[in-house]
């Protein structure tokens, strides 16, 4: 089992930036692939942000130049910059990992989710 536990999360006024980050812990052997997605109300959930172990980044066209992913790799971590809020980024985010995990008989393959935190942009 691998537990992710994302914080940073709350009130910021449009214009403004939030940090969020996210700590994977567990029997883990790596991971490859580690991102962020959100859901607002009546909305589907949808990425925005992913970062693979080698470090390339990707990002949808409504957060690219404003939002920017890092991991640390040593620490299981992964961060989010959120900077240039909108109103319209507001939504529950969720911190997503894919990689491979250590058990008693052999390594196997985990996908995980976050509990979430709200972020909530005022206008």
């Amino acid at each position: 089992q691998v537990q992710l536990a994302e914080s940073g999360g709350g009130l910021v006024q449009a214009g403004g930036s939030l940090r969020l980050s996210c700590v994977a812990s567990g029997s883990i052997v790596s991971i490859n692939t580690m991102a962020w997605y959100r859901q607002a109300p009546g909305k589907q959930r949808e990425s925005v942000a992913t970062i693979m172990s080698g470090g390339s980044t990707n990002y949808p066209d409504s957060v690219k130049g404003r939002f920017t992913i890092s991991r640390d790799n040593a620490k299981n971590m992964v961060y989010l910059q959120m900077n240039s809020l909108k109103p319209q980024d507001t939504a529950v985010y969720y911190c997503y990992a894919a990689g491979v995990v250590r058990t008693p008989l052999r390594p196997y393959a985990f996908t995980s989710w976050g509990q979430g935190t709200q972020v909530t942009v005022s206008s």
